[in-house]
């Protein structure tokens, strides 16, 4: 079985699947009409990508593509429904970074209400201010708003419990076991948008999500408030988020995700939504710990080896739909 693997992934899953007898093929710098061609010139059986886009063109390539396997949880860079014509599963692995977004979303937290990132540059230039610096607000009795309560949600939540946060959430879905456990109430979003002094966003990217915040939404906040994406860019609106903090409207953000990324392999970067005071950004490294690729690579692991072993698939987003009994 050939295996494409077109971005960065742990060497550790790597040497399991060539343990298993799959023949290995690792570029983390493929992307577009390289990938294409490596697709086709591989006719690969597995297609292993993290944010790598998967476009239809892409799956056309390999007559032999059985399964596209997203090294993470969103597949909305993956095109599901032209995989599903074709007869490719797409399959993700939920979970396995949960908890390395929770603690950078916590630690944007921490760094937006004591300015870490202002005192370090200002230290760095020689500039010593700690009187102008002397004035967080504190976490503890602020009110969280969680803008989906999925997995990495409920692990921002819990983190923050332990920060005495007031916690409230916003979901299309009920949570009564989170609520009682973690004492968090469900409220509608311009509820939270109104209360909270922090405000993440956990959901997924896509049509149904862009620009969930935008002018409109920063306009009900209060001026004090923070906004945090370490999910997918897009969802906010970031000339909106850079004008509402230019103005005061609110009082900063924090962006591990972005409208339009470079790739890995770039080392240039433009957005200008960064350049704004008080907007803190990473480099989308949310799911980038040790921890994390290694559960990632191993759950990968254990969709292959599935497929080995029976055929079958784990994990897939988008099973064959069953025939009707006549």
């Amino acid at each position: 079985m050939k295996v494409l693997i077109a971005d960065a992934f742990a060497q550790d899953g790597i040497d399991q699947m060539k343990s298993a007898g799959c023949e290995v093929l690792h570029d983390p710098k493929l992307k577009d009409k390289p990938l294409r061609q490596a697709i086709e010139e591989s006719q690969c059986n597995v297609l292993i990508v993290r944010s790598t886009k998967v476009t239809a063109d892409m799956l056309a390539a390999s007559s032999e593509l059985s399964v596209v396997i997203r090294a993470g949880s969103g597949y909305d860079t993956i095109n599901v429904p032209t995989a599903t014509e074709r007869g490719i599963r797409v399959c993700n692995c939920p979970g396995t970074n949960t908890v390395a977004v929770a603690e950078l979303t916590v630690g944007f937290m921490v760094a937006l209400d004591r300015r870490i990132v202002d005192e370090t540059n200002d230290l760095r230039r020689g500039v010593w201010n700690k009187k102008g610096y002397s004035k967080a607000r504190g976490l503890k009795g602020r009110t969280l708003g969680i803008v989906g309560l999925g997995r990495i949600g409920y692990e921002v939540a819990k983190r923050a419990a332990a920060f005495d946060m007031n916690l409230i959430y916003s979901d299309v879905i009920d949570y009564p076991q989170f609520e009682k456990e973690l004492g968090i109430r469900k409220v509608p979003l311009e509820q939270l948008l109104g209360e909270a002094d922090f405000i993440t966003l956990h959901v997924p990217g896509g049509g149904e999500t862009k620009h969930l915040l935008g002018k409109e939404q920063f306009a009900m906040m209060k001026p004090t408030a923070h906004v945090i994406n370490c999910s997918r860019g897009g969802i906010v609106d970031e000339k909106a988020l850079a004008q509402a903090v230019e103005v005061g409207e609110i009082a900063g953000a924090a962006l591990d995700v972005y409208e339009i990324e470079p790739a890995a392999t770039d080392t240039e970067f433009k957005d200008p939504v960064v350049k704004v005071g008080q907007v803190y950004g990473t480099h989308h490294v949310g799911a980038s710990t040790e921890q994390a690729q290694l559960a990632v690579a191993q759950e990968a692991m254990r969709i292959v080896r599935t497929y080995l072993d029976n055929g079958e698939f784990i994990n897939c987003v988008n099973p064959p739909k069953k025939k009707g009994s006549g």
